[in-house]
């Protein structure tokens, strides 16, 4: 029975230096050293030897489990070295195809818009979104029992330091910003989010983008806000584009008028109305401290999703905040 003992350790450490993964040495516990295991059926069988040969018997049992025990916490260890870790990166396995991204239908609306009034000698001005009254109402000639100022048309805030501040309803706001730290002459657009507590539907939408342009110089009149309106339309719409202004009224400039545009509208030309315009109200220029006797200046805004979906032909402004990809994905 020794013998077979010294049998049972040579081939349990043989077959314990061919396993190489930790499933196999679990494998190979249980065979061996398990409580039903080979070894636990050795120590049943010290019963059936003899008074004189079971104390030989047992010791050499005994050194055959320790054996096999040290041997198994050996390999374990030189398996989990060797083995990849968890987190570890299998170069040699294919990689996640990553799609390419592409730019938004408002990005490539605006980037558009912009390029085609910087060649007109435009700079892009920009402001902060969470303003004051005086930026987003008095000082655009807005007088404090004006409509625009409910509650119901704005997004308010609480009052901090005796200031009243709301999410700005318009980008004229940058155009005050930009009077108040840079005399004329100056000609600049500003674009970016607007918010108005309006209910979502096919087109209203509580936040949505403006550009709006400002130019200040000695001598503007109208013809040189419609010339650049018409300039821009025929870059940005095609050659057959016209421009039209019906008479209208704004707080912040006078003479006002709203802006149509004759584009094309799913493969037809119509006529769309995409913002207002005027030329710019002495008492704005007078609440930034320039002189509107010297001073003359045209001002307009433009809806850049009014202008998407015309141009695209998008029914449903809320079509392009939905982050749907099988929706945005038609606009390489």
């Amino acid at each position: 029975m020794i013998a077979d003992l010294d049998t049972l350790e040579r081939v349990a450490l043989d077959a314990l230096a061919r396993t190489e993964t930790p499933a196999a040495l679990d494998g190979w516990k249980s065979a061996n050293l398990g409580p039903q295991g080979i070894l636990k059926t050795w120590m049943q069988r010290l019963k059936e030897a003899s008074r004189d040969e079971r104390p030989a018997l047992g010791k050499r049992l005994n050194e055959v489990k320790g054996a096999l025990e040290r041997a198994f916490e050996a390999r374990a260890a030189e398996v989990a070295r060797s083995a990849p870790r968890a987190d570890a990166v299998d170069v040699t396995e294919p990689g996640i195809p990553c799609g390419l991204g592409r730019r938004h239908v408002l990005t490539r609306t605006i980037d558009g818009m912009v390029d085609v009034f910087g060649r007109m000698g435009f700079s892009v001005a920009d402001g902060p979104e969470v303003e004051d009254e005086w930026h987003n109402f008095t000082a655009l000639n807005i007088p404090e029992s004006h409509p625009a100022r409910e509650p119901t048309d704005n997004f308010w805030m609480a009052e901090h330091g005796g200031v009243r501040r709301l999410l700005r309803t318009q980008t004229s706001t940058v155009q005050i910003r930009t009077m108040e730290s840079t005399p004329p002459p100056l000609r600049i657009i500003a674009v970016g989010r607007v918010y108005r507590p309006d209910t979502h539907d096919a087109t209203h939408y509580s936040m949505f983008h403006q550009m709006e342009g400002l130019a200040v110089d000695e001598g503007l009149s109208m013809a040189d806000l419609k010339t650049t309106l018409l300039q821009f339309a025929r870059a940005f719409f095609g050659p057959e584009a016209e421009v039209r202004l019906r008479p209208s009224f704004f707080p912040f400039t006078e003479p006002s008028a709203e802006i149509d545009i004759r584009m094309q509208v799913r493969g037809q030309w119509q006529w769309v109305e995409l913002g207002g315009c005027g030329m710019v109200d002495p008492n704005v220029f007078a609440s930034v401290g320039i002189d509107a006797e010297r001073w003359t200046g045209f001002a307009f805004g433009l809806g850049v999703e009014r202008i998407a979906m015309r141009r695209y032909g998008i029914p449903d402004i809320r079509w392009l905040f939905d982050n749907d990809l099988r929706f945005l994905r038609q606009f390489g």
